[in-house]
């Protein structure tokens, strides 16, 4: 909860954005300054990516192609079907079973497997915007690993000229002149082999994300850009949760143009404006709009209506003590038990010198007897 509440604390708050090259300014759309929650844009990535896998299954006759039948009992081997026949080692090996040789697998797969998942549609819609707003933060864009210390501003916001680029080499001096270009780089320096199987299947390398191109419409930015590695591009009305939160990690570092960033505010609404796109849709409010708890319980709104503490109130019950166990709860009980303890303690004491005496004295006399024969064994010789 407390983590929460420091993203609810972090959320952007600037009225204005400075747009890239020039002195104009736009209004940050509602949507950048959403509740920021991290365990359902985990959990709503997580159902979007098993949307696009594809069934597999085992041959439905694998590891069952034998004529095999059971002994049955009474021959000292266990009931599991054998190969029929004779005169060949196959012949009496047990067969079928996930446990046997050639067997089939345990629970064999099957094409029929749910592989794709549903998702409430306004789960999605939370989560797009949650995913949004953590593109307005640079701390948490630094912190998901892009290169954007000589950005200005973030979100970064260029002009609409920029759906207009024909050429890979003008994006690229577009981008350096953003200071986005070092992002750009630390992809392609990142591409290397996959680990495990991947490498046979047409996957053989991976590399990390670079910055997401949002346009409002493709002038050619789109064939400009798509070259370049770790670059990704997405219409603003079409934005998906697993270009804006790659693996559900919040933070990716995008590129808005102009008339992409202003249509935000239709796309989405805000929290008492509906959208213009998504019927009877608004944003979700936050939990608490002044998550600083402490400045809230201390402010004099709340301490002029807290009751004052009473005087001389007990704090609680006092602990119960075993009387068996703590000598004072038991005198308590029992005033004359101190009287039992106190003879107790002198009886010990008594005893304990009756018994020194004893050994004392016994020691004492077997002394004197050895001496004797000693000196009776010298007068002898």
């Amino acid at each position: 909860v407390g983590f929460k509440l420091i993203l609810l604390r972090m959320a952007a708050a600037r009225p204005l954005v400075s747009v890239s090259g020039g002195d104009k300014q736009v209004v940050m759309p509602a949507v950048l300054l959403a509740p920021i929650r991290s365990d359902i844009v985990h959990f709503v990535h997580t159902q979007m990516a098993k949307n696009s896998r594809q069934a597999y299954a085992v041959k439905d006759m694998a590891g069952m192609g034998h004529s095999a039948h059971s002994w049955g009992t009474g021959r000292a081997v266990s009931r599991i079907p054998r190969v029929s026949g004779g005169g060949t080692s196959r012949a009496g090996q047990a067969a079928f079973g996930n446990m046997c040789r050639k067997g089939r697998m345990f629970a064999p797969t099957k094409t029929w497997r749910k592989w794709h998942r549903k998702i409430n549609t306004n789960q999605k819609r939370y989560a797009a915007a949650s995913a949004l707003a953590a593109t307005a933060l640079p701390s948490l864009v630094m912190a998901r690993g892009h290169k954007i210390s000589n950005v200005a501003e973030v979100p970064c916001v260029v002009g609409n000229s920029f759906e207009s680029i024909q050429k890979t080499k003008d994006a690229i001096k577009a981008l350096q002149g953003l200071g986005a270009f070092d992002d750009v780089e630390k992809a392609k320096a990142s591409r290397k082999l996959r680990c495990g199987k991947g490498k046979l299947r047409d996957r053989r390398h991976v590399a990390r994300r670079g910055p997401l191109v949002v346009y409002s419409e493709d002038n050619g930015v789109v064939k400009a850009c798509r070259n370049l590695p770790g670059v990704e591009l997405a219409n603003v009305e079409r934005l998906n949760l697993l270009q804006l939160a790659p693996g559900g990690h919040m933070g990716r570092f995008i590129v808005w143009t102009q008339s992409a960033f202003e249509k935000l505010g239709d796309i989405y609404g805000s929290v008492n404006r509906e959208s213009t796109q998504k019927s009877g849709y608004t944003l979700p409010r936050s939990i608490m709009t002044n998550s600083d708890l402490t400045r809230l319980i201390n402010s004099d709104e709340v301490q002029s209506k807290v009751r004052a503490p009473k005087a001389g109130a007990k704090k609680g019950s006092r602990l119960k003590k075993n009387p068996l166990k703590n000598l004072g709860v038991k005198v308590r009980l029992n005033p004359y038990a101190i009287c039992l303890r106190r003879s107790e303690l002198l009886a010990q004491e008594r005893r304990a010198a009756g018994k020194a005496a004893q050994i004392k004295a016994k020691r004492g006399k077997h002394s004197n007897a050895a001496q004797a024969a000693t000196i009776k064994r010298m007068k002898s010789e």
